[in-house]
Order: C-alpha cells, then sequence, then structure tokens
C-alpha cells in the first residue's frame, strides 16, 4: 500500500504532470474570468451591450424620448401583449432601451393566452401581438401593432411594392408623455366657411402630440371656449361674419392664441379676417407668389416654394436637421411698420428679393412678371406677438399657404411640413418642451453591391489565403519545436 501511494505521489511531480497542472489552472483561471465577465456584461444596459449598427439608427433612442423619459415622476408600467414565441425582436430591443432609460419604467410580459382576462380592464379587442398598452395610475394609452410597423402603399399602383417604417418611438414616447399628463392642451378647428379638414397624416400626428382636437361653430357657442389653447382657422373658403369677428377678437384679446392657414381666395376677399390682420400689420397681397430665384422654388415650377426658414424657436428645429418647407399656391405677406406698440411680428418663411405676385391669380398663363404684378420679397408665414395687460401675451401665426398641410406635398419634403405645423401648435399650446416630432425609420434593406472582380478576390481571400497562411504558420511552429 505504501509503495503504490509512494507512486502517486510520485507520479505528481514528473515534468509532464505539472505542465497539465498549469494548464488546468490556466483554464479554471480563464473559466472564472469568462464567468465573471458575462456575468458583469448581463448587469450592463442593453445601450451599451446591443450597438445599432443599422444605416438609420433603427434601435437609437432620440433625445426626445430621453428627454421625456428621464423626468418621469411616476411609476409607467408597459404591459408587452404578445403569445410565447411570437415576440417581435425590434419590439423587444425598443422595450429594452426604455427600461434602460429609467428606473420608472417597467415592462411586462403578458401572454394573451395564460391570462385571457387581463385586457378586459381595458375594454380592448381585436387585441394583436407586440401591441402595447402604456399605464400610470389610473390612465393608458393602447399602442396597436401596426402603430409600430407602418405601411405605406401610396406607390402600390404604379410599382407593385410597399414601403415598411419602424414607428415604435414615436408611438411609445408619445404614449408615455399622454399617462403621465394630467392636463392635456385643447386645439378648437373652427367650422361653417367651407374650412378644410387636417389630413389623416396631420391628425394622427397631433394625436400624437397629446394635443386634443375638437371642432367649433361660433354661430351655435357663441363664444371661442376659455379652456381652448388654440384656435385653428384652417383655409376657409368664405369669411367670417362680423359677429364671428368680434368674438375671436374678444378670445384673443383676453390672451388667446390663433393659427390662421389661408389659400390665395378664389371669390373675392375674405373682408373680416383680412381686416382681423391688418389690425396686427400684416396684409396679404393680391395674387399668387411666383418666385424669380431657382433655388427657391422645386420642380422646376416658380409658384412651388421653397422659401428661406428664419430663426424662431417654431423654425429652429427645421433648421438643425436640414428640412425643406414647400408651400405651393401661396400668398404674399407685408408687414407694415403702423401697428399698435404692444404688437411685434417675426417673419418665419420668407421668398428671395426676386418673388413677386403675380396678380392674375390661378388664372395665370406666363411665369414672367407682368404690368399689375406686385414686387417682392414677401413673408410667406409670420409670428405675431401682442403684449396685453399684466404680461399676458396673445400669439397668432398665419401661414399662407394651405398645401402646407397636403400629405403628399409634406412627403416630398420628407415631413419638414408635418414639424413645422406641430411646432407651431406646441408653441401656442405652450407645450413645447415636451414636443414629439419622431420620424418613423424605414425598414428597407441597404444591399452591398460590388463588381464580379471583386467578389471573385474575396473568395480566393477568404477560401484559400488565409485557411493557408494559418496552415502554413502551424508546420513553421511545430518544426521550431521539434528541432529544440
Amino acid at each position: 500500500m505504501k509503495t503504490l501511494l509512494k507512486k502517486i505521489a510520485a507520479s505528481f511531480k514528473t515534468r509532464s504532470t505539472r505542465v497539465g497542472g498549469y494548464s488546468v489552472a490556466a483554464g479554471c483561471i480563464v473559466l472564472a474570468i469568462a464567468v465573471a465577465a458575462n456575468a458583469f456584461v448581463s448587469a450592463l444596459p442593453s445601450s451599451v451591450t446591443k450597438i445599432d449598427t443599422t444605416t438609420n439608427q433603427l434601435f437609437t433612442i432620440s433625445e426626445q424620448t430621453e428627454d421625456i423619459v428621464s423626468r418621469l415622476q411616476s411609476d409607467v408600467t408597459i404591459y408587452w401583449i404578445v403569445q410565447s414565441g411570437s415576440e417581435d425582436t425590434g419590439v423587444k430591443n425598443l422595450l429594452e432601451r426604455y427600461e434602460d432609460l429609467s428606473d420608472r419604467v417597467e415592462v411586462k410580459k403578458i401572454d394573451p393566452d395564460v391570462y385571457p382576462t387581463f385586457l378586459d380592464q381595458y375594454s380592448l379587442s381585436n387585441v394583436y401581438n407586440n401591441s402595447l398598452v402604456v399605464e400610470c395610475g389610473d390612465r393608458y394609452r393602447y399602442v396597436s401593432e401596426d402603430e409600430i410597423y407602418v405601411y405605406d402603399y401610396s406607390y402600390y399602383y404604379y410599382t407593385g411594392s410597399y414601403d415598411v417604417s419602424f414607428d415604435g418611438e414615436s408611438a411609445l414616447t408619445s404614449a408615455i408623455d399622454y399617462v403621465v399628463s394630467e392636463d392635456l392642451p385643447k386645439v378648437y378647428v373652427l367650422t361653417g366657411h367651407g374650412e378644410s379638414t387636417l389630413a389623416t397624416t396631420f391628425s394622427t400626428a397631433v394625436e400624437k402630440e397629446n394635443i386634443e382636437l375638437a371642432d367649433l361653430s361660433l354661430l351655435t357657442e357663441g363664444e371661442v371656449p376659455a379652456d381652448g389653447d388654440c384656435l385653428l382657422i384652417c383655409c376657409p373658403q368664405s369669411d367670417i361674419s362680423s359677429e364671428e369677428l368680434e368674438m375671436i377678437r374678444d378670445y384673443l384679446g383676453n390672451g388667446g392664441n390663433m393659427i390662421l392657414i389661408t389659400d390665395p381666395p378664389v371669390d373675392g376677399a375674405l373682408e373680416n379676417l383680412d381686416a382681423l390682420m391688418a389690425y396686427y400689420g400684416v396684409t396679404a397681397q393680391e395674387g399668387i407668389v411666383v418666385e424669380g430665384n431657382q433655388s427657391h422654388y422645386a420642380y422646376g415650377t416658380p409658384y412651388y416654394l421653397l422659401p428661406e426658414i428664419e430663426s424662431h424657436t417654431i423654425t429652429q428645429p427645421l433648421i438643425d436637421e436640414g428640412y425643406y418647407i414647400l408651400m405651393p399656391v401661396a400668398q404674399g405677406l407685408t408687414v407694415s411698420d403702423e401697428k399698435p406698440v404692444t404688437v411685434s411680428v417675426t417673419k418665419l418663411l420668407t421668398t428671395s428679393s426676386s418673388a413677386f405676385s403675380k396678380a392674375a391669380g390661378y388664372s395665370l398663363t406666363t411665369y414672367e412678371r407682368e404690368d399689375g404684378d406686385i414686387a417682392g420679397p414677401f413673408a410667406l408665414a409670420v409670428a405675431i406677438t401682442d403684449t396685453l395687460e399684466d404680461g399676458i401675451e396673445s400669439n397668432i401665426l398665419w401661414f399662407a399657404s394651405g398645401a402646407l398641410l397636403d400629405e403628399q406635398t409634406n412627403s416630398q419634403v420628407s415631413g419638414g411640413n408635418q414639424d413645422l405645423f406641430l411646432n407651431a401648435l406646441s408653441y401656442l399650446c405652450e407645450s413645447e418642451g415636451s414636443s414629439i416630432s419622431i420620424h418613423a425609420k424605414s425598414l428597407s434593406y441597404d444591399y452591398l453591391t460590388m463588381d464580379s472582380g471583386t467578389a471573385s478576390s474575396l473568395s480566393i481571400l477568404v477560401v484559400a489565403v488565409i485557411p493557408l497562411m494559418y496552415l502554413a504558420v502551424g508546420i513553421v511552429v511545430v518544426v521550431r519545436r521539434k528541432r529544440r
């Protein structure tokens, strides 16, 4: 027995055993380091461990979202409604990044097969996989899967294809902002004069801004309600009455705000509206503005105006991000020095000095300047501030082209018109600090294209050259060890 123990003890003193022992110890150390590193990395936020390498930064959270979520004072719960095994990767990555932004945000996955009565408390039906319910206290908002992935079929008839965009961040941030906000801004939309209705794209965007829209008939209401943060008059086809003019004046005189959007009139001037704006020193010129500077119009059409964007709280984000504004068929606005001392006017959008207004209006037959045409330059949008008693301000924004709110026109400038409109509403509703103008991100793929010669060279490099290099290095190492 003693002989056996001596042999075992002696075996541990051999060179091969010592080398093997070192190898085992080194392996254990490496394994321990790997386990510790894995635990450390698992504790890191997904924004650190998951790098967004997509070309359009699909999973990168915007500064607006970071600001809104970081300022949360109440706990927000996001219920992810999804059957087990049907989880969408894009939604999963998005929710992880929101949880990383604030301890106030908690994500809970709800499988409707496991909890079939969970959605009954929200009175929701036809809920699809990967939809969300955002809740804070007694307030909640449902975010449908079709709000997260937006399909655009506008060119399907011509091309047979459609575009898909990921709009999850915009929808989710808007929902969070909604459930934590106690008082939502309210905008009254004037009716009764052939006004244009907001296109679906714009009305949906306003809802995402958590701004409530309500129709208003001054004929039946008798006044602009005091709870309105803003009055919107959108492209009226006929003039307001004298009684309505006085109601609007009373509203503005008590600190109300207004957005006026007009087209060049077809049948006569809008005398009462013109009189209202003339009081503030702004008048609309007869006819349609035509640009003489090619850099200030689009598609070779001189009345498709690309105005100069002047610096203002409303317009600065557009300037910073390099957006254009497109305003086809616009009136020229001029600002008079003869206005009340309490009133200040800032030009938001302007033409070049080569612009002029065609007096013929819709009947123009040439883009050349003729007798009777009015020389520019003009403003195409202005911001008016009237400082009332006790420091109260009344603000008016006038945009001189109804096409500003046209969906196709908006798409031609990548949503710049929509952002301008939303910034204007947020400015008047005093919610610019939480204005949400997060653009959807296209899911179109960018492919790496190379010629056949380059492809062949890369194939040879990967299939032949690199493996041969490793083989050569291995042979050299083996030969050197044998010579020792």
